[in-house]
Formats: structure tokens, C-alpha cells, sequence
């Protein structure tokens, strides 16, 4: 069984019960410009994506000239529900506990860094963090520039660390990077999807995760408790 000593996080449909109104969003945006509203699998796909393969994928009809109205109304319609977003029942208790374990966490979004900022201060959650890449610092997913950079600043190699996302970029982005995948169906991608990047595991539920990974922290020698 593989020991992991760095658990690193996505963060939208794995931490953050965010996914519908991501989806919601991108088809309001599209909407009010008068294009052609992609279904729900067709937005929730792109979910994790740097922002202009995002567009590319999810709104092709979209013109360069029309980017900065299309963000605006895309930003209104999401923060718009952002006092309704709240993490997945049991990530807080997950969290202090793989901390307790001994684990370093971190997180790897495709959300820009101010919006992570804006999340991880609604949740309380800055101090649960050692280190953490957004996709408007680096490459975005799938290229493996985050957990790269990352482990670079955690000072650990691949063999230690684990990355768990709900969708096939998460998962590729580990493969690129030499790290083990995790994958949880609850967000944005299915599990025959997230199956085929070749993961350790695919989980259905926060307790199902927090069991997983719990069982595979590597001890680092101090007495711990754990939240029941």
C-alpha cells in the first residue's frame, strides 16, 4: 500500500459543492450574449480548465472580441449564487483529521487566485493549506506545471504525494506530473471518465475519501487525534 506524505486538492467539485453553479453561470453568460447554451456535460467538462481552452471547448462560437463581455456576465451570474456555495458535507472534519494524520495539504485549482483567495476566506479554510497554484500563476491542467511547482516548494517527490480531483484533468495532470491520482465522481465528470486516466481509486462520497486516504498517510511519528 502506498504511503503518501502531501495530499493535494482540487478545489471546485471536490472540496467546494460548486459544480451546478459553475454550469449555471456559463449558460447564463451565454444566454445574455445570445450563443449557443451548451448543455450541462458540455459546461460541467470544462470545469478545471485554464480559461481559454475552457471557452474553446464550451463556448466555440465565442469571439475573442466578445471574451471580456462573456467573463463579465459569466462572472455576475456566478457570484450571484456565491453566498450559496458551501463545501461537501464533511470536508472540514476530513481536513483536520488528515492533518492530524501528519499530512501536508494543498490545493491545485483551475479557479484564479483571487477567487481561491475569496473561497478559502468564506470557509475558513487558509490555515488547513501549507502551499497552493492557481491556474493564473502557471500552466493549467492538465500540464503538470502546478504539482511540479508545488512539490518544488514542499520539497517532496512524487512517490509521496497524492492528487485528488473530480475530473479527468485532475487526474491527467497527476499522470503528467508522476503522481498518484484520486478520483471522486460527486463533481463535475463521470466515473468511466475518471477511470480512464488509470487512478489508484475512484471514491463516491467525502467518507469514502476521508477513509481512503487516512489509511494511507505516512506516520510521521507524533501522537495524533483523530475527530470522530
Amino acid at each position: 500500500m502506498s504511503q503518501y506524505s502531501v495530499v493535494i486538492f482540487d478545489w471546485d467539485g471536490t472540496l467546494m459543492d460548486s459544480t451546478h453553479s459553475i454550469v449555471s453561470a456559463i449558460q447564463g453568460a451565454c444566454r445574455d450574449l445570445e450563443l449557443r447554451v451548451p448543455t450541462p456535460a458540455e459546461a460541467s467538462w470544462v470545469i478545471g480548465l485554464s480559461l481559454e481552452p475552457a471557452l474553446r471547448r464550451a463556448v466555440p462560437d465565442l469571439t475573442k472580441s466578445m471574451e471580456p463581455l462573456f467573463l463579465e456576465r459569466y462572472r455576475y451570474h456566478y457570484l450571484s449564487r456565491d453566498t450559496q456555495l458551501k463545501l461537501f458535507d464533511g470536508v472540514p472534519e476530513m481536513l483536520s483529521d488528515l492533518s492530524a494524520a501528519g499530512a501536508t495539504l494543498a490545493v491545485a485549482t483551475g479557479k484564479s487566485r483571487v477567487g481561491l483567495n475569496r473561497a478559502l476566506t468564506a470557509t475558513s479554510l487558509h490555515q488547513q493549506f501549507a502551499a497552493s497554484r492557481t491556474a493564473d500563476e502557471t500552466f493549467g491542467k492538465p500540464h503538470p506545471g502546478m504539482l511540479l511547482e508545488l512539490m518544488d516548494e514542499l520539497m517532496v517527490e512524487p512517490a509521496e504525494v497524492i492528487m485528488v480531483g473530480d475530473t479527468s484533468h485532475d487526474l491527467n495532470m497527476a499522470n503528467n506530473a508522476g503522481v498518484h491520482g484520486l478520483g471522486v465522481t460527486y463533481g463535475a465528470h463521470p466515473h468511466d471518465e475518471l477511470i480512464a486516466c488509470a487512478p489508484q481509486r475512484v471514491v463516491h462520497g467525502v467518507p469514502e475519501l476521508r477513509g481512503w486516504l487516512l489509511e494511507r498517510i505516512k506516520k510521521s511519528g507524533k501522537e495524533s487525534v483523530l475527530s470522530l
